[in-house]
């Protein structure tokens, strides 16, 4: 990398990169501190489509990061906005949690009364499922509802470790049905990075994004002209990263978000 090159925006990862659950990631609150006072732009893009800004708001701030919800990028806001946008007229089924609900109500989209009646299947992370909810998610689809997902990972990292995420029960949903995902907003789709990107107020190339998924963060980065740091808090490893194809690779590998200060200092030297 080029010496006289340094980051004017920063695009930070959630689940594993500033915490883990309920628990912050050691040096997580203190390195955003420290970009901060550098006068860098941040936003926070994560993945998570169960809870709402003001949800995730209140998380960062337990932790010692306060910030705007317009600074917090879900893909429950961003789903949202794209049906908004995209499909104003279109009426959803939700399998998912409240934050998805309040971030979908708040954009204006319509909700459907029954499974049957819906244009759109909107899937989620859900963390208290039944086999009820998951049966009516189902029928929406059965009765021809497009399914829309807020991300397609597999796992996401859990307090306890790694934990099946979106891409479990889509799996459930187009074995059972035949009828295969129609859209997914979540990283590494070019949805989320233009939503945090325009957010910034600032062009890719003077942007890093800051992560611990290959698959999502450092792919989206890659693809977009991002700058790429993958830290390992979270599910991605050394190992793998090095095994990637020298496009894909992340620029810069960093044990936590806390070494942060270390590589913007070698970047100014």
């Amino acid at each position: 990398m080029a010496k006289d090159w340094s980051p004017d925006g920063f695009i930070l990862d959630l689940d594993g990169t500033v915490y883990t659950g309920s628990r912050p990631i050691p040096g997580a609150a203190e390195a955003v501190a420290y970009l901060r006072a550098k006068g860098k732009r941040i936003v926070f893009l994560s993945n998570r489509g169960n809870i709402s800004r003001r949800m995730c708001r209140e998380r960062l701030e337990a932790i010692g990061i306060p910030c705007e919800a317009e600074d917090i990028i879900l893909t429950s806001s961003v789903v949202s906005r794209y049906l908004a946008e995209h499909e104003p007229d279109a009426r959803v089924w939700v399998l998912g949690e409240q934050g998805l609900r309040d971030e979908l109500a708040a954009h204006g989209v319509r909700f459907a009364a029954r499974p049957q009646e819906a244009d759109r299947l909107v899937v989620t992370l859900h963390e208290t499922l039944t086999y009820a909810e998951l049966n009516d998610a189902f029928r929406a689809v059965r009765a021809g509802a497009r399914i829309i997902a807020t991300n397609a990972d597999r796992t996401f990292p859990g307090e306890d470790g790694e934990a099946i995420d979106v891409g479990g029960l889509l799996a459930a949903l187009t074995h059972t049905t035949g009828t295969e995902v129609d859209t997914v907003v979540g990283k590494p789709s070019p949805l989320m990075a233009e939503a945090a990107l325009d957010r910034l107020g600032l062009p890719p190339e003077r942007c890093m994004v800051i992560g611990d998924s290959l698959a999502s963060d450092i792919a989206m980065g890659r693809r977009m002209g991002l700058r790429t740091a993958l830290v390992l808090t979270g599910s991605g490893t050394r190992e793998a990263a090095m095994a990637l194809d020298e496009t894909e690779r992340p620029h810069w590998i960093l044990d936590s978000l806390a070494d942060i200060r270390r590589l913007l200092e070698e970047m100014e030297r």
